[in-house]
């Protein structure tokens, strides 16, 4: 299929035509880019909900309990799960759609995996992204991160409301709070309530929140048990007020224009890198560290001086 005719089949709600997209363009195939110079502004109106925690939080289990909610309210969903790639086979599990099961089956839901190919910051790329979001506007794109701690911070740069998933034996909540991961949360949510301690964490994190100044939206703490979809009307319903505050202050198209001037800036770096390393300057490089040069002299003749 041609790309202009792929997209039309998407758009017409075909999950193989949107697989097949998400394909294309993840693996940088031939017509990746005029794929998604067709996608145009058709994109981008769906929600874009991302949940993010340390590993064994539960993010799966507490992703497909909200989908079903979500679901209940007849909300087509889609679902970006990221799986980490082995640094010695190349290969990844992709064990989070094996845990998505339950709503796997569901026409109204389309589940991807990725993997990070070796990438934890960028794992959740916006080429991928931009062809998920063809949904319409009250339709929802979830993103779950790969689980790694702070450094699992883009999906800041494409979710509309970010949720912090964290467990009870998290540990110290006032020494998470210096946490860049912990600053990204719009919503916490405290998973696997049913475990002992589970109230005096919740209880250490709210008290932890008082000794910072918040600009306008203070994150709700909310407790779940995920797998018994305890809490989880309450977790949907703190993600809509903070939905609500964003559009009512404008800062919703604020949000979404900076994430725009990112992932164009993501890509423009990208582009220019990959025209930069030509076989010469590659060979220049090796040839002047050969020479014992340091890496600001290499630097210097690759670029010139500052």
């Amino acid at each position: 299929m041609t790309p202009v005719e792929l997209i039309d089949a998407m758009f017409s709600g075909s999950r193989s035509a949107l697989a097949r997209t998400l394909s294309r363009v993840e693996n940088s195939a031939e017509g990746a880019d005029e794929v998604l110079r067709a996608l145009g502004n058709r994109v981008g109106r769906a929600v874009r909900i991302g949940f993010t925690g340390p590993p064994g939080a539960g993010k799966s289990s507490l992703v497909t309990a909200y989908t079903k909610h979500l679901r209940k309210q007849g909300r087509q969903v889609a679902i970006l799960a990221v799986d980490p790639t082995s640094p010695f086979s190349g290969g990844a599990l992709l064990g989070d759609r094996v845990r998505m099961n339950a709503i796997g089956l569901d026409d109204g839901v389309f589940v991807r995996s990725l993997a990070t190919r070796g990438d934890l910051g960028d794992c959740l790329r916006p080429q991928v992204i931009w062809p998920t979001c063809w949904m319409r506007r009250d339709d929802y794109v979830l993103f779950e991160t790969v689980g790694v701690g702070q450094s699992e911070l883009e999906v800041v740069q494409y979710a509309d409301s970010v949720v912090v998933v964290l467990v009870p034996e998290s540990g110290d909540a006032i020494q998470g709070m210096k946490a860049g991961l912990m600053e990204a949360a719009d919503v916490f949510c405290v998973n696997k309530a049913d475990r002992e301690g589970a109230d005096r964490f919740t209880g250490d994190l709210q008290g932890a929140m008082m000794l910072k100044m918040w600009d306008h939206w203070k994150p709700p703490v909310v407790n779940t048990v995920a797998t018994r979809e305890t809490g989880v009307v309450e977790l949907a319903e703190q993600i809509e007020a903070h939905l609500a505050h964003l559009r009512s202050t404008g800062k919703f198209q604020v949000r979404r224009h900076a994430h725009a001037r990112r992932r164009i800036q993501r890509m423009l770096e990208k582009r220019l890198l990959s025209q930069f390393w030509t076989k010469e300057k590659a060979a220049l490089m090796d040839a002047a560290l050969a020479n014992g040069e340091s890496p600001y002299g290499v630097l210097g003749k690759l670029v010139g001086p500052a």
